[in-house]
């Protein structure tokens, strides 16, 4: 007997993009420059890298992962004559009107998209907001009301005020704290009644892989990061709070980048190290925002490396009571974990490196593509929280050439994301996970956060631009536009 699929009455279809990825227009109506817009371009293979000047003003550049570059003293800036491709973005900015007409188009039901802090307050401590940029955001939201789309607003993501990290490191620097609550204020109170779900930092666990992206934050040192992580679990506790406080029917949730790991083989070693590898990774950081708490496992491992945490008293009240409502997710792909990588092929993805999954297909980028894991991570994540859990980001990156007529086949990213949902819809009906809603990553293409390549596309929508920053920023519909309006039209019954 054929059975229907069917997906929970309020499932939230919709897509994803970010300020700094999207926006563009990095300067413009009194925006300030945040720690992206220091990034140049890189390459497939070749993530990012910031851009400085020395005391004595010569120009210099460090790999964003790889700090050891970074002179002692240097200031981030941008340097005339190099290519930044997250100032210009996709120009969502001046395209907006256009951009949430094609996402009404394919029927979303939401939209993740992310507030430029930068945008808000330029320089971070400011003391009073920049008009022009909170009308920015009514404008947007004016526009997704008119189609019925919900927003859902992620508050920090990869968009720290670079000035905060001239003066202080950023979020290294527990005084970021107070400036990230006045920002929170200002927007809480701006668009109450009009952004029912909230997400706090965007990938906080990307920490782990160096302090830049993810909080502005000038090194990679083990110390530093455990800090400045530790001042964003204390910020974000504080904004779910206030949150509620403001506006009652609020949600506000977490995000971590999760990619589960398999041990490589039966060896107990393996096991044991994977299972270390996912709670460093990935446990730990949703443990303290959805638990309230530091786990023991993490207190003896700071203990073990002679960290201790600069802590002040309420501060353990502060996490017990800003836990969250969902945790949200990116999920691309799945990694394979040995103890000892003897004969093993490396390989790189969503800003990690591990092992090569002899059983998986890759992608151009070398991402391998485990449609499985997406079940298995849901699976994980609803059994140890039992909170609602939203899927914000999963996609693949692929060139797609546009044909001589015209269009896109890009039926690659049909599959992958077919395969993906269907695996997502097992883990709702068969597993019984609670899953709030699935926002492919990139609907409409954008600069990639690990390389700022545009030829790295995932969108459902193809922007003319390419990775030297020639083009017109033209929007085009690709096949997948018209599977996926179909897809959401059918609530996920044809595929």
């Amino acid at each position: 007997m054929k059975t229907t699929r069917k997906f929970p009455k309020h499932f939230l279809w919709g897509g994803a993009t970010a300020a700094n990825q999207f926006e563009g227009a990095y300067l413009e109506a009194g925006k300030g420059l945040s720690c992206s817009d220091v990034l140049k371009a890189g390459e497939s293979g070749t993530l990012r890298s910031l851009t400085y000047r020395r005391a004595d003003k010569t120009a210099g550049e460090a790999g964003i992962f790889s700090m050891e570059q970074f002179p002692k003293g240097a200031v981030p800036d941008v340097i005339e004559g190099c290519y930044y491709p997250n100032h210009t973005g996709s120009d969502f900015y001046h395209h907006y009107k256009e951009d949430i007409a094609l996402m009404a188009e394919m029927g979303f039901r939401c939209y993740r998209m992310s507030i430029a802090w930068s945008r808000v307050y330029p320089n971070g401590d400011d003391q009073e907001p920049n008009e022009a940029g909170l009308a920015f955001y009514d404008s947007v939201f004016d526009e997704l009301e008119k189609y019925g789309i919900e927003p859902v607003v992620t508050l920090s993501h990869y968009e720290s005020p670079l000035n905060l990290t001239k003066k202080w490191d950023s979020w290294a620097d527990r005084r970021n704290i107070d400036c990230f609550m006045r920002y929170c204020k200002t927007v809480f109170e701006r668009y109450k009644g009009r952004v029912r779900y909230w997400i706090t930092f965007n990938e906080i666990n990307s920490i782990v892989h160096g302090g830049w992206l993810e909080a502005g934050v000038i090194s990679c040192e083990k110390p530093i990061l455990e800090q400045a992580a530790y001042h964003q679990f204390l910020a974000g506790a504080m904004a779910v709070k206030l949150a509620r406080d403001i506006d009652p029917l609020a949600k506000v949730g977490c995000m971590i980048a999760y990619t589960p790991a398999y041990p490589y083989s039966c060896k107990p070693y393996d096991t044991l190290g994977c299972l270390e590898y996912m709670n460093e990774s990935f446990f730990f950081f949703s443990d303290v925002m959805a638990r309230g708490y530091y786990p023991g496992r993490k207190l003896k491992a700071l203990e073990r490396n002679g960290i201790t945490l600069r802590t002040e008293e309420g501060d353990r009240e502060i996490l017990r009571q800003g836990t969250v409502d969902y945790i949200a997710i990116s999920y691309y792909m799945s990694s394979v974990y040995s103890s000892s990588g003897e004969g093993m092929e490396a390989t790189r993805g969503n800003m990690l490196i591990g092992y090569k999954n002899p059983y998986l297909p890759a992608s151009q980028w070398g991402w391998q593509i485990d449609p499985t894991g997406l079940r298995v991570a849901l699976n994980q994540l609803y059994d140890r929280y039992q909170k609602p859990i939203f899927i914000v980001e999963n996609g693949l990156g692929s060139v797609d050439q546009v044909e001589a007529d015209g269009t896109i086949e890009d039926d690659y990213r049909i599959s992958y994301l077919k395969a993906h949902i269907e695996q997502m819809y097992e883990a709702i009906a068969t597993d019984g996970v609670e899953v709030m809603g699935y926002t492919p990553w990139g609907c409409i293409d954008l600069v990639s956060a690990s390389t700022g390549q545009m030829s790295k596309r995932y969108g459902f929508v193809y922007v003319d631009r390419d990775d030297d920053g020639h083009g017109d920023f033209a929007r085009k519909k690709k096949k997948s536009f018209h599977w996926y309006r179909q897809v959401i039209a059918s609530d996920g019954e044809q595929l």
